[in-house]
Order: C-alpha cells, then structure tokens, then sequence
C-alpha cells in the first residue's frame, strides 16, 4: 500500500474518532460550546507543525470578501455537523454528508463555469438515490438534524467552490487561522447564553477532538505529497465503515438492510465519480466541519 493512501486512511480514521467523540458530548452543551472549545484546540498540531509562514501576515489577503465569506460558511456548517452528530445515528450524517459532491458540481458548472461529463452526473443521481434509501423521507421520521445536515451539505458546497477560487493565491495561515478566530469569537459569544462549565472529563474529550481532527488534517496533506490525488481521495469514503462500526459498538445504532443497500450505493457511486475526477483536487487540513474543506 503506497504511503500516501495509509497516511490518508490514518486521517479519515481520526476524524471518524473525533466525530464519534463529538456525538459522544451528546445534547448535554449546546452546538457553539462544543464548536468552540473543539475548534480552539485544533490548532495546536497546526500550530507546532508551521513552517515558512508568519501570523502577523494573517490579513494579507488577495480575496478578503471571499475568504471572510468562506469563514462564515464554514463556521455555520460546523455547528450544523455537530448538531446532527449529537442528535441522529452516525451513518444519517456521513451519507447526507457525501452529498456534498453534488452542490460542489451544480456550483462549479454555474459559479466557475467547469465542464462535467455526463457519466459524473448519473453518479451523482445514483449517490442522491442511495441516500433516499438510507434515511427514507415518508418512511422514517425526519428530524432536525437530518434538516441541519442537509444545510450543512449546501453550506460546505460553498466552501469548497470558494476555496477552489482563493487557495492558489492565498496564504495558508490566512485560510486556517482566520477561520479558527472567528470560530472563536462567534461560537464563543453564542455559547454564553447557554454555558455548562465542562468538567475535566470532558475538557480531556474536546482536546482529545481537537488533537485528533488537527492531526488529521496533517495527515491528509502528507498524504498527498506523497500520493496521487485519485489514490488518495477515494479513502474519504473509508468513512462509512467507521460509521457503522462506530454506531453499532458505542451507540446502539444498527442500519436496516435497506439503509445497507443505500449505504452501499453512496460508497460505490462515490468512489465512480472520484476516480473519475478530471479536476484538480485541493488538499487541506479540515478544522470540524464536515468534508467543507479548509
């Protein structure tokens, strides 16, 4: 196995672990806190690992509407991801989640005007149909947080298309530390009105989240140094497993033979359409926020 695809598995590992901690939080503190305290402390890998850029250099922006525009989309699918982690079964978020791809198309076609092959759109269709197996709108309830994934999927579209735009041209400092500030300040004034002083147990649980998604990110961009992008990104999709293992083994949550089969189509429809990807695929840390790219 090339070193690049392992390193890529390590990293979908750890924020399939960091995503079952946050499920793990439960509803017990509100969406900002866990954002807050999660995000915060994510920085520290990048932080140790930095090489060749300075902080005093974090506004030196070429696109600053775009990159601010980027933070907020970004900040707002976060909380969303969390409040669907913390309030529906693992394998709802990460199929929605896969959706993502499909707004990434629809905007990339109508924003940055990029061609897609027509055998990339039945792929699409095929994952959307999978995940109607999975969740089953009429069947199943649908519950707030299938509500906030799905805007979590539009919202990280956006990021995607925006970073796609900026990052050839922006510093990666800008792009992970104004993020991670604004983070701050915003999650950090809409947790007052709902605070819960953590206890130490679960402060060791948002470090243990944040060293685990940071250290991701790292991983995913050792990965592609060291990988081509066609080896690397189907392993994203390595996500799935973990969440019905994850589910199944800390949570109770076992998928029905139907939400297998839709499971199933996502994962197979997904690899298709990413293997048969013509762009160029960035690479970047992601700072808990569900595949919207940093």
């Amino acid at each position: 196995m090339p070193v690049g695809v392992l390193f890529a598995f390590l990293a979908y590992a750890s924020f399939s672990v960091a995503d079952a901690l946050i499920k793990a939080t439960g509803p017990a503190m509100s969406v900002f806190e866990i954002a807050f305290f999660t995000t915060s402390l994510s920085i520290i890998p990048v932080m140790l690992t930095k090489r060749g850029e300075r902080w005093r250099d974090l506004y030196k922006l070429q696109h600053p509407w775009l990159v601010h525009l980027r933070c907020a989309t970004a900040i707002t699918s976060t909380a969303c991801v969390m409040f669907a982690f913390t309030h529906i079964p693992f394998a709802d978020v990460y199929a929605i989640g896969f959706l993502t791809p499909i707004v990434v198309t629809l905007l990339g076609v109508l924003v940055l005007k990029e061609h897609v092959a027509a055998h990339r759109w039945l792929l699409l269709i095929i994952s959307f149909l999978g995940v109607v197996l999975v969740i089953r709108p009429g069947v199943r309830d649908l519950q707030l947080g299938h509500l906030a994934i799905f805007f979590s999927v539009f919202l990280g579209g956006i990021t995607t298309i925006i970073l796609r735009h900026v990052a050839p041209r922006e510093r990666r400092v800008s792009l992970v530390g104004l993020q991670v500030l604004y983070s701050g300040i915003i999650n950090g004034l809409l947790m007052i009105p709902f605070f819960v002083l953590p206890s130490l147990e679960q402060m060791a649980v948002f470090l243990g989240i944040g060293l685990l998604g940071g250290t991701g990110g790292l991983l995913l961009i050792s990965a592609a140094k060291r990988s081509p992008a066609n080896l690397v990104a189907p392993v994203q999709y390595s996500q799935l497993i973990w969440a019905i293992v994850f589910g199944a083994l800390f949570f109770g949550e076992y998928p029905d033979y139907v939400a297998v089969i839709g499971l199933v189509i996502v994962l197979a429809a997904g690899l298709a359409n990413v293997l048969t990807e013509k762009l160029k695929i960035v690479w970047k840390p992601r700072l808990f926020f569900f595949r919207t790219g940093l």
